[in-house]
């Protein structure tokens, strides 16, 4: 018998809860969030994203991005980038690389203790089957 879509929906939640708490345990000893880590990854990937390209690609509010930005200029992990316009774009510094670096691994250790358990043909299918269940 197929589970119930909510029991699904559930699984989802839960081991996305468990990442995001354990991420932040982990993140903490090097004195990062979740969120900064994420920022800091997705501007290694993306380093001309704006301010609300990195508020959307981090799930937050254009203001809480701005905040947020804010915090880590003043911790040293990024630095704000003159550009045209009204866009506002940042740029990792050296700091702001080895936080990401090092949360890296801890975020490595994090997915190596759940979906790392998974075989490497049950993590294909699973990435195949939520990317299609997340519509664009």
């Amino acid at each position: 018998m197929a589970p119930s879509l909510q029991e699904v929906g559930l699984a989802v939640k839960r081991l996305q809860w468990r990442h995001h708490r354990e991420a932040n345990v982990r993140l903490a000893t090097i004195g990062l969030s979740l969120v900064q880590w994420d920022v800091l990854r997705h501007l290694q990937t993306e380093p001309d994203a704006s301010l609300h390209a990195l508020a959307q690609l981090t799930f937050q509010t254009d203001q809480s991005m701005g905040s947020l930005a804010t915090r880590m200029i003043r911790r040293g992990l990024l630095r704000r980038l003159e550009g045209p316009g009204r866009a506002v774009r940042h740029e990792v510094t050296e700091a702001g690389e080895q936080a990401r670096e090092a949360g890296a691994g801890l975020m490595d250790g994090v997915l190596t203790d759940t979906v790392g358990r998974l075989t490497g043909e049950e993590q294909v299918t699973l990435l195949a089957l939520l990317t299609k269940a997340t519509p664009d």
